[in-house]
């Protein structure tokens, strides 16, 4: 499985990502300063699951219809980096066939994955 994780996503989930082999290319070590709209293209052109801290993905994918193949939206504030990568890493090895072609909400305690129509 393959991700890109844009500029606001912390270098602690990409790193522990890593480490068990998934493949990740982060915005921030390359392609920085584009917008959510090429982030978003870049990311289904490739086949990657982008994972975002941005609410702005849902707008694009729900109300503009914009095409994915995944998004990962991460609300874990009030967590430390370590902890909200601790808790990506499991959900993504918890619910990796799930992941694709899907919206996915995680929250403290709480994950939505709501595949396309």
């Amino acid at each position: 499985m393959k991700f890109l994780a844009d500029e606001g996503v912390d270098r602690s989930i990409v790193e522990t990502l890593r480490s068990s082999g998934f493949d990740v290319y982060y915005a921030i070590e390359g392609i920085r300063a584009l917008t959510d709209d090429e982030l978003l293209h870049i990311a289904t052109t490739e086949n990657r699951i982008l994972i975002t801290r941005d609410k702005d993905f849902g707008e694009l994918v729900y109300r503009l219809n914009k095409p994915h193949a995944g998004i990962i939206l991460i609300r874990l504030e009030g967590y430390n980096t370590i902890e909200r990568a601790a808790i990506v890493h499991t959900i993504v090895q918890q619910h990796l066939a799930e992941l694709s072609n899907a919206f996915t909400v995680i929250q403290p305690k709480v994950i939505r994955i709501r595949k396309k129509e």
